[in-house]
């Protein structure tokens, strides 16, 4: 006996409604079990907060560590062959997004994913265009932040003189072979020549030598002052540096606020936490399907000027009352 016309309608509904959740679920089911791979790489230790403040904001956008995210972490301490064999792993592997900082950790990537659809996001770099066409659109598979790192340099050294107003020669630490060498360089040269400063260059080939020889690196023999540049091979013996300094008595001013936590007198540059932050932005959306060459490269937030006064007490330098109020972050 055949049901009435509208039973029959009823049951075609209810099974429709039901397919349609079934369908529903399983898609709810496919997207709670995607877990995205991000990989990442940084230079030195001093780019490390840059990729904490990372995963913070990525937990605070609803990526859980283990659950629907993982990262694979490297560092390569200041190692070229480390930073270039970490870079072709982390392409090879084919993660979701590679995140890098620095234009050091940066460029190796680059190279290695060129042609690639994968995507990279720099949380910091000092010269993008290093591996971009502008900063408007980079034209291929890269985007981020930059950290103003070189363009910083004129108002590092300004700091420097306006710390120490008698000095007259300027020891500039340079490394040859660095990524940024030839623009930092320049820029430094042209930052110690607006405020008349002497700049007495010191070029090691690579941080090896550098550590070996700091000493005859770091003296008042040839210096009144020491300026760093922003250069993994150097950043990467900050702490010797800052040490043989101290003996000296010589005041020195770093590229980055974490130098001065391992005895640099001051530094002027970018919050790298907080660069880590902005950068967890773009991965948001790169993740939910926007391209890299469609995200302009963005400039920092936040700069902040740090200072170490137990090192401004260990080499007889009293701190001016007016820079003291301007520092964002005293070491103590």
């Amino acid at each position: 006996m055949r049901k009435p016309a509208h039973l029959r309608d009823r049951m075609k509904k209810l099974i429709s409604a039901l397919l349609g959740l079934w369908v529903l679920a399983g898609h709810d089911l496919v997207e709670a079990q995607k877990v995205y791979r991000i990989g990442s790489l940084v230079a030195t230790d001093q780019f490390i907060p840059a990729f904490n403040g990372f995963k913070k904001k990525m937990a605070e956008l609803g990526y859980v560590e283990g659950r629907n995210i993982t990262y694979e972490f490297h560092n390569a301490n200041g190692e070229r062959d480390a930073l270039k064999a970490m870079a072709e792993k982390l392409v090879r592997d084919k993660h979701d997004v590679i995140v890098t900082s620095s234009t050091t950790a940066t460029a190796p990537v680059a190279r290695a994913s060129a042609g690639t659809n994968v995507p990279v996001v720099f949380l910091s770099a000092g010269n993008p265009l290093e591996f971009i066409k502008s900063y408007a659109s980079s034209g291929n598979n890269i985007t981020g932040i930059s950290s103003s790192s070189l363009d910083l340099i004129d108002k590092r050294m300004e700091l420097l003189k306006e710390l120490t107003p008698g000095i007259k020669r300027v020891i500039a630490l340079q490394v040859p072979s660095g990524t940024n060498y030839e623009e930092v360089r320049r820029l430094t040269l042209k930052a110690a020549k607006k405020l008349g400063l002497a700049l007495v260059e010191v070029e090691p080939s690579g941080y090896e030598e550098l550590k070996s020889k700091i000493s005859g690196f770091v003296t008042r023999k040839l210096g009144d002052a020491v300026f760093l540049p922003p250069d993994a091979a150097v950043i990467v013996v900050v702490e010797e540096i800052a040490q043989q300094a101290i003996k000296e008595r010589l005041p020195v001013v770093g590229p980055n606020i974490e130098n001065v936590k391992r005895g640099v007198l001051a530094a002027y540059s970018s919050d790298y936490f907080a660069l880590g932050q902005q950068g967890a932005v773009l991965v948001d959306k790169i993740l939910k399907g926007a391209r890299p060459t469609d995200l302009p490269i963005e400039q920092p937030y936040k700069l902040k000027l740090a200072l170490n006064l137990k090192t401004a007490k260990a080499i007889g330098l009293k701190i001016p009352r007016e820079i003291l109020l301007r520092a964002n972050e005293v070491t103590e």
